[in-house]
């Protein structure tokens, strides 16, 4: 495959790979996660869901085809039910009570996460919330699909693969790769620093489920 993405992908290396094969994915592929670190990671990625959201309706409102916004607000309605059911189940199973999830504070990589979401969201720029999302959801998707078969028994572990393993995300993901291989040519400043800190983040984020 080549193209916009792809180029950009390979610029972030080491970081994209360290990302996609990182400690805490294979751990989870493997369902060996501990719980006080699985809790720690579902918490401060719930946070992003408001942002997140807010990130895909920019995206809805600066795209400048309709086709792309029926896809991305196809994918807004996933995000509000079945990810956000999977983080209020897990929640309970784990034992973590509403106040539990509310008194840490966001952790560095989270809030990092959520300011560059917002901050796309408030660009102006359909280039820069594609870039942000073609990150955010690719990573997901690269280790999603390189997760081994039998999945383990736990639907905090299983759930989570096949949330980011599963025909439409698939078919999302190479969505958002194709935007960007469309819109990225014509903006690739803006493309190449969000895509660049966004992948930073992403393995940040993954290093913090361990502190």
């Amino acid at each position: 495959m080549s193209g916009f993405f792809e180029k950009l992908k390979k610029e972030t290396e080491p970081v994209w790979s360290e990302t996609t094969s990182h400690r805490f994915v294979n751990e989870l592929c493997a369902g060996t996660v501990v719980d006080p670190v699985m809790g720690r990671y579902l918490i401060q990625d719930h946070r992003f869901i408001n942002n997140f959201l807010g990130l895909l309706g920019a995206a809805v409102n600066y795209a400048d085809k309709f086709e792309s916004r029926i896809v991305l607000g196809r994918f807004i309605g996933m995000i509000s039910s079945d990810e956000n059911d999977y983080f209020l189940r897990s929640f309970e199973a784990l034992g973590i009570s509403e106040e539990a999830r509310q008194a840490p504070p966001d952790s560095a990589p989270t809030a990092g996460l959520k300011d560059i979401m917002l901050e796309a969201a408030k660009s102006g720029s359909y280039a820069a919330t594609i870039a942000v999302l073609a990150v955010a959801e690719s990573v997901y998707l690269e280790w999603g699909c390189r997760a081994p078969e039998p999945y383990p028994d736990n639907f905090i572990y299983t759930e989570w693969i096949t949330l980011h393993n599963n025909d439409y995300f698939i078919g999302f993901v190479n969505f958002l790769q194709r935007e960007l291989d469309r819109v990225g040519p014509n903006n690739v400043d803006i493309c190449r620093d969000f895509f660049t800190r966004t992948v930073q983040l992403e393995k940040a984020f993954f290093d913090d489920a361990y502190a």
